[in-house]
């Protein structure tokens, strides 16, 4: 086995934080990865993982080890293509999250003339509205919505989603209408928790430049936007939620909007992946169709 293809099995038990799956998704014996392991612990006569029943997780010189091979497979791939034909087409499996209303709505629908245009590339398309970790799911790349935690992932912004504040008729009929935040002591949300902290989000808008915040009651809490759309459509409260996503709501009258000289701050949002000297030219050509597509709900 050559050092190149060592690297390679190195580089995939540590993004799958497992022996089992880095063997699964190579197609090889877990005796086969452990030893290419072994063996380059001991050429390099350090140790590269932490083991345990539970997991795998890469030492301080294994993530240092990582990044150095990251770096080393991508410059043979990019030598290797110098003597390709550049007409060649990416090929390959990319593992892509989505947050699920953007996966459902915006992405799945288009996905075919992307599949049409690449042929040789094959998705496994996540839809969720939790966090992902990208290294130890052995993700290629996620779209995030809202601010981002500092991950020591490259992040590709893709601009900024626009919040309104919405309700229906027949809340609105029993409850009124609001005009301001101070009469939202007088209304319910719908309110939304985290799906990774469980923390439940406050009512925001923008006053005077600066970000304003109200804890609004309700009756029910939420963990996912689809929960939320449905929660609002019922009459249950009121929501915050980017435009796109209740757009043919608005049209067709099943929801309104409310409050729209008081709305949250625009949702940055940006494509992430692990740190890499160069992207593969399925994950470029992907990350540069998502941004093109992504540009018409950004304007919505």
């Amino acid at each position: 086995m050559d050092r190149i293809e060592l690297f390679r099995i190195f580089t995939r038990v540590v993004e799958s934080a497992s022996f089992t799956r880095a063997a699964d998704t190579l197609g090889l014996p877990r005796s086969s990865v452990s030893a290419a392991v072994q063996t380059l612990e001991t050429r390099l006569g350090t140790r590269l993982l932490h083991r345990t029943t539970r997991k795998v997780a890469p030492t301080q010189d294994g993530t240092a080890f990582y990044e150095r091979c990251l770096r080393l497979i991508e410059d043979m791939e990019e030598a290797e293509n110098l003597f390709r034909r550049s007409t060649s087409e990416p090929t390959g499996r990319l593992r892509v999250d989505l947050p699920s209303r953007i996966g459902r709505l915006i992405v799945a629908p288009a996905l075919p003339e992307f599949l049409g245009r690449f042929p040789g590339i094959d998705i496994d398309l996540g839809m969720t509205d939790r966090a992902v970790h990208l290294i130890e799911e052995s993700v290629d790349c996620a779209l995030r919505v809202g601010p981002l935690a500092d991950s020591g992932l490259i992040a590709r912004p893709f601009g900024a989603l626009r919040l309104i504040n919405v309700a229906s008729p027949d809340y609105i009929a029993r409850h009124g209408t609001p005009a301001t935040p101070a009469d939202l002591k007088d209304h319910f949300a719908v309110n939304y928790a985290s799906p990774s902290s469980g923390r439940v989000e406050d009512w925001e808008w923008i006053e005077a430049g600066e970000v304003r915040q109200v804890t609004v009651p309700g009756r029910v809490s939420v963990n996912s936007a689809e929960g939320s759309i449905a929660c609002c459509l019922a009459g249950l409260g009121l929501i915050q939620i980017p435009a796109f996503d209740v757009i043919n709501h608005l049209r067709d009258g099943r929801l309104v909007e409310v409050m729209p000289a008081h709305c949250a701050a625009p949702m940055p949002m940006a494509l992430l992946y692990p740190h890499r000297q160069h992207l593969s030219r399925r994950l470029k050509v992907f990350a540069d169709w998502l941004e093109g597509l992504m540009r018409g709900i950004v304007a919505a």
